[in-house]
């Protein structure tokens, strides 16, 4: 227990605490029962839960006992963002993610031992408390002062919609929850994003008002791209947990393609291979960057993480075969049509549409003298087979699952011809 933050800090899970003497200290008295909160504000989880996810498994493998806390009742308000007041959902949607946000977050901890997790809904204690309740026994403790000198408060007031009362009460119910959570379980930790410094300590700050007791805030980096910008791709900058929202095959292609300046850091922020594995890939990195090691291992160890071995087994299949190295009719029709969702493609008629055919139609190749050149030159593959007959047809037994065939033209320009329109 006594080195778990000298491990943290070594793989840059640690932004701020609050007196970092006495967290130190109350680690390695003992076991420290600690939180982090969860809003379902949108259906998935996201890259940046994932930390928070990965540094309450780092606690809880050092003897300490997460609590999970999925916000049923704060993820009705959300809290404020730096611009734009958020969209309310109803409440079934909003107990549908909370549901949805549970299942993700389950397979991260043990729940069984003897710091066992335990997941809880903050709907439990708020859906009880009353107007007069929070006003008496939680506003009071509040300053008005400290409140609107939080920065997200202070650059919404500063902006043109300003912020409603339902987003600038969000602190009270999160600070709340911290007191909630230290009084049912004995709770003296809470963990978070960077950005929530100001929310996170709002539960100090009661608890120590309330209780007369001193407890603790530990928040982890944002993680942004080595030239300081956005992470991730996707709208937002969100790379989705859920697999319904990012299939495991882009989950996994998108760590595949990590640039070389943030492999090593990603490899510590997100995995738990050892320091000595992390410097090797390192090495590697500077020695033989062509090669990708580090990027392939990031690839399997975050993608087993979120989304299993037998779901990684498969995409990494799938990534093979597209180029030749494993066999294509071994995919089933979900993993390929994943694998292929970003690829040109054209419709082809089976029986009756030639190799050449499939190149135009894909845009392979814009007309039919270079497709037939493609081919003479041995530049043209069908499910990663050569052909070299102009005249070659494709037929139904040509088609893998879910009725399509891949059609490349050289190492790696690749379409899929389909007979659905």
């Amino acid at each position: 227990m006594t080195e778990i933050l000298d491990e943290l800090r070594w793989r840059g899970l640690i932004a701020q605490s609050t007196d970092a003497e006495a967290l130190a200290d109350a680690l390695a008295a003992g076991s420290v029962t600690y939180y982090c909160g969860f809003d379902p504000t949108g259906p998935s989880l996201h890259h940046g839960h994932l930390v928070q996810l990965i540094l309450m498994r780092h606690l809880q493998r050092a003897g300490h006992r997460p609590l999970a806390l999925v916000g049923g009742a704060t993820g009705m308000i959300g809290d404020p963002r730096m611009s734009g007041e958020r969209t309310l959902n109803d409440k079934e949607t909003v107990a549908g993610w909370t549901e949805r946000l549970r299942a993700q977050i389950e397979p991260f901890l043990e729940f069984e031992g003897p710091n066992a997790a335990v997941m809880v809904n903050n709907l439990d204690w708020t859906a009880e408390l009353s107007a007069i309740d929070l006003l008496r026994d939680i506003g009071k403790h509040y300053r008005l002062g400290t409140m609107l000198a939080k920065d997200t408060v202070a650059r919404r007031l500063e902006s043109e919609e300003g912020i409603s009362f339902t987003e600038f009460s969000y602190q009270l119910l999160q600070g709340n929850d911290y007191l909630e959570l230290f009084r049912r379980h004995g709770c003296t930790l809470q963990t978070g994003g960077n950005d929530q410094w100001g929310n996170l300590l709002s539960g100090v700050e009661l608890i120590r008002k309330s209780e007369g007791v001193g407890v603790h805030v530990l928040t982890t980096p944002l993680i942004t791209k080595a030239d300081g910008t956005k992470f991730g791709k996707t709208e937002g900058g969100a790379v989705w947990l859920a697999p319904d929202m990012m299939s495991p095959y882009a989950f996994f292609q998108f760590w595949l393609n990590t640039a070389d300046d943030d492999v090593a850091r990603y490899l510590r922020v997100l995995t738990f291979l050892s320091r000595e594995r992390i410097e090797e890939l390192e090495a590697a990195v500077a020695e033989r960057p062509q090669a990708r090691e580090a990027q392939r291992v990031l690839a399997e160890e975050v993608t087993t993480l979120v989304h299993g071995p037998e779901a990684y087994q498969r995409v990494e299949a799938a990534s093979a075969a597209l180029f030749g190295r494993g066999d294509l009719r071994d995919l089933d029709e979900s993993t390929l049509a994943d694998a292929v969702a970003e690829v040109p493609r054209g419709q082809v008629l089976p029986g009756e549409s030639t190799i050449v055919d499939a190149l135009l139609a894909t845009g392979l190749c814009s007309s039919r003298n270079e497709a037939r050149r493609a081919v003479a030159d041995g530049g043209a593959y069908l499910n990663n087979n050569k052909v070299t007959d102009p005249e070659k047809v494709l037929e139904t037994g040509d088609l893998l699952a879910g009725g399509v065939a891949l059609v490349r033209r050289g190492r790696r320009n690749l379409a899929v011809a389909t007979t659905r329109a």
